[in-house]
């Protein structure tokens, strides 16, 4: 039976519930990527070009600051990775997670919580990131999750 970690962002906590239910589901441990600095909601108004979600997303370099490192990655064949869509792609916050760990051989399954949106290019513009890596688009987890369901999903990793 494959170990799986859940590792998650979430900048407004609708992220957070998913990767919980989906730990618990999965039977899975679970990890908080935490920005360095914490997104205030100024800083997520998509509407405003000056907003930090908005530089970030134009840069494709930026990596905004994490607080830690201690994921321990190498434990796990299977990461679940979680992440608000922003853009039709995952916040730069999570290329700078995959480039802290060495993830070769790993399968990483991606889940999203949306607005409106589908994963776009998510699973492409995060490959670079993690090159050794398997990166499977998932699930959009939005709304309330039920759990037989989630462990359905999960299983299959």
């Amino acid at each position: 039976m494959a170990k799986k970690l859940v590792a998650f962002f979430s900048a407004s906590g609708v992220t957070a519930q998913a990767a919980r239910s989906s730990a618990e589901a999965a039977g899975a441990d679970l990890y908080e990527i935490k920005p360095a600095v914490p997104y205030t909601h100024a800083d997520l108004d998509w509407m405003n070009k000056k907003s930090r979600s908005s530089v970030e997303m134009n840069d494709k370099n930026s990596r905004p600051a994490i607080t830690d490192s201690d994921a321990h990655i190498g434990d796990y064949d299977v990461v679940f990775v979680g992440f608000p869509i922003w853009w039709y792609i995952a916040p730069t916050i999570i290329n700078t997670f995959l480039e802290r760990y060495d993830f070769s051989g790993k399968k990483i399954v991606l889940f999203a919580t949306s607005g409106g949106s589908g994963f776009g290019k998510a699973a492409a513009s995060l490959q670079p990131s993690a090159p050794n890596a398997t990166i499977i688009e998932g699930k959009l987890l939005n709304g309330r999750q039920d759990k037989a369901s989630l462990a359905e999903w999960t299983a299959r990793f």
